[in-house]
């Protein structure tokens, strides 16, 4: 579940992170984001191991749009719990969980070459 107003509309690259938030096309936000086509979204997933498939209800819905989603799982990698890797198997989207700083970079650099990606960041204190 997501804000159903983007932040900002369209792709954004994450210019920052830390301190519990991010910096994206001269904004700041404080908290998860998620990283559509369609915009930039708050997200209140705090911890990988209590998301759920209705987590990521708005990546599904853009499914035509979104070859992979890069998953920013914190300060370091957890893997996903089973029914949400099951739902983004049968939505046929990639899931690639990662800690959030390499999660960040990775969709910086496969949104500059204009791959069809998704990210889901959840925040961290730390760079």
């Amino acid at each position: 579940m997501t804000d159903n107003v983007p932040h900002f509309p369209g792709r954004a690259a994450i210019d920052a992170y830390g301190d519990g938030g991010f910096r994206f096309a001269d904004m700041s936000h404080k908290g998860s984001l998620l990283l559509l086509p369609s915009g930039v979204y708050g997200w209140p997933v705090t911890e990988t191991a209590l998301s759920t498939p209705e987590d990521f209800a708005a990546v599904f819905a853009e499914a035509g749009d979104v070859a992979f989603l890069i998953f920013g799982c914190g300060d370091e990698f957890v893997l996903p719990p089973r029914p949400v890797r099951e739902a983004f198997a049968a939505a046929n989207i990639g899931l690639e969980p990662m800690d959030t700083g390499a999660a960040a970079r990775t969709f910086n650099v496969l949104l500059a070459e204009g791959r069809a990606v998704a990210a889901a960041l959840i925040a961290v204190d730390e760079p």
